[in-house]
């Protein structure tokens, strides 16, 4: 199997298990209706888990843009590769984002509320505010990027990384998933969004495209900074990335910042993330 397929495949999987369980606690008339969030940190993270046990020899189940724009960052992934990986990556999420469709189908028209049916695909912030938001997603993928990082230097658990890597997603979940549904992946936000666009869902509202830019650009910015600063502070590594990727944050956080409105509206998330 090669890479591409290894990705569409294995991202495809953890679409499938991630907003399945979205589907089953916001959907009405649904058994896990209102099952509610630790169901929904916990399904996340052990579909993270099983897809990089199915794929991982094969691609080495990256699953994510950030990380394996980080893994290109720090030398561990051909730049030539990078293309073939997230076209993969973004495919295998509007896939699975179908089959979820499918799945819940007589569900739809059941449930009113059209937020509730986008946030099975995709992310929303809980408040929103362009800064804010931005930084939450940066954050959370720094964590994510380092921790796998981390993990991946203890050889100790080699077999069952996997595993551990999900148990990451479960916390950043719980610890930081409050705020914007913790994307913390570009194509688990941006394939099941052009999946919600294009399907014929009952009662569907927009797909939200103006806040679109943020679980893609953030991840991407927190993953780059995860996997330099694992560079220099735990390999003791310099690289001229680091800069770069410092001025890239800079950059657009204060862009960010600056298109913030001063007040703050309220909207309600039901979504979630990797």
């Amino acid at each position: 199997m090669s890479a591409f397929w290894g990705e569409l495949i294995g991202t495809a999987l953890l679409i499938i298990f991630g907003c399945g369980v979205v589907a089953g606690v916001s959907l009405k008339k649904t058994f896990s209706n209102n099952a509610g969030w630790v169901v929904i940190t916990f399904a996340w993270g052990l579909g993270v888990a099983l897809a990089v046990y199915a794929v991982g020899k094969f691609s080495g189940a990256h699953l994510n843009p950030a990380v394996t724009l980080a893994l290109a960052l720090n030398g561990d992934l051909a730049w030539d590769k990078v293309f073939e990986y997230m076209s993969g990556q973004l495919l295998g999420g509007i896939i699975g984002g179908i089959v979820v469709f499918l799945h819940y189908l007589p569900h739809w028209k059941a449930t009113e509320d059209p937020g509730a049916k986008l946030g099975v695909f995709s992310t929303s912030p809980a408040i929103k505010n362009t800064f804010g938001n931005l930084i939450s997603e940066i954050i959370g993928t720094f964590v994510l990027v380092l921790g796998i990082l981390a993990i991946g230097a203890n050889k100790f658990a080699d077999g069952i990384n996997p595993l551990i890597v999900g148990f990451l997603v479960v916390a950043i979940g719980m610890s930081l998933g409050g705020t914007t549904g913790y994307a913390i992946n570009p194509a688990r936000d941006l394939g099941p969004r052009i999946a919600h666009f294009i399907l014929p869902i009952a009662g569907k509202g927009k797909s939200n495209w103006g806040y679109a830019w943020i679980p893609v650009i953030g991840p991407l910015l927190g993953g780059s900074l995860g996997a330099v600063v694992y560079q220099a502070a735990f390999l003791e590594k310099s690289s001229s990335h680091l800069w770069w990727v410092l001025a890239a944050n800079i950059v657009v956080l204060l862009l960010a910042y600056l298109a913030s409105p001063k007040s703050s509206s309220a909207s309600v998330n039901k979504g979630k993330s990797l």
